[in-house]
């Protein structure tokens, strides 16, 4: 019988406990989930009151201080960098992810990952487990049982665990909006350190990698021991 003895408590983060895999670099928790819309073309506009971004300004950041925008300096007190024409979402600020194409020009908002296309996950900063950006991770919301691969691609504040983009809480049949959506509990985390190559990756890629993961880790009768569990 597969059972989740095999794991020691990291730490905790707002109440909800870190595990780690004996033997291997896996890592998992579960928590709620709040939607992450940065990386989306049309993430944040410059006429807030309007709602016509995805997610409402302040979530990336305020004058002075932009954490979630490219700005016309690179830094957080320059000025935010408005899309043009021949960009995705011409008039729409562009959003970063902290997982960047360095392919592609800091004001191309191709370089960062979609959060309304790429199911990826958030992990605070200071407490990614030995996580790296681009590792893989595999997602499961129990109160549907439904499962979804995703990359770790933004990094939040130090205080808070559980956050995926919008694509990935589609994938869970989660409220995906930024502002109204996600669920308070019953989310479990299965995240895969070393597994990446610190790169953005394709849909297809994300779906080989972290299955194959998944199942090296003991795959669903191993998840639902550990949900039970943890």
């Amino acid at each position: 019988m597969t059972d989740c003895t095999n794991k020691t408590k990291l730490f905790i983060v707002a109440g909800h406990q870190v595990w780690k895999w004996n033997g291997l670099s896996t890592v998992f928790y579960k928590s709620g989930m709040t939607i992450d819309a940065d990386g989306a073309p049309t993430a944040y506009h410059p006429k807030p009151d309007d709602d016509k971004g995805l997610d409402a300004l302040g979530n990336a950041g305020h004058p002075g201080n932009w954490w979630a925008l490219v700005t016309h300096n690179g830094k957080p007190s320059g000025n935010p960098v408005i899309q043009k024409n021949g960009d995705p979402a011409p008039g729409f600020y562009i959003s970063m992810t902290a997982l960047e194409d360095t392919s592609k020009a800091t004001t191309d908002p191709r370089r960062y990952v979609d959060s309304s296309k790429i199911p990826y996950i958030v992990l605070p900063g200071n407490h990614s487990a030995g996580a790296k950006l681009g590792d893989f991770a595999v997602v499961f919301n129990h109160k549907n049982g439904k499962i979804a691969n995703a990359i770790y691609a933004d990094i939040g504040p130090s205080s808070k665990i559980g956050e995926g983009s919008i694509a990935l809480a589609k994938a869970l049949d989660i409220p995906s909006s930024p502002r109204t959506g996600g669920v308070a509990n019953d989310v479990m985390y299965i995240v895969f350190p070393g597994s990446g190559n610190g790169k953005p990756r394709s849909l297809d890629d994300i779906n080989t990698e972290a299955t194959k993961h998944f199942k090296d880790w003991g795959g669903m009768a191993r998840l639902n021991a550990c949900f039970s569990r943890s």
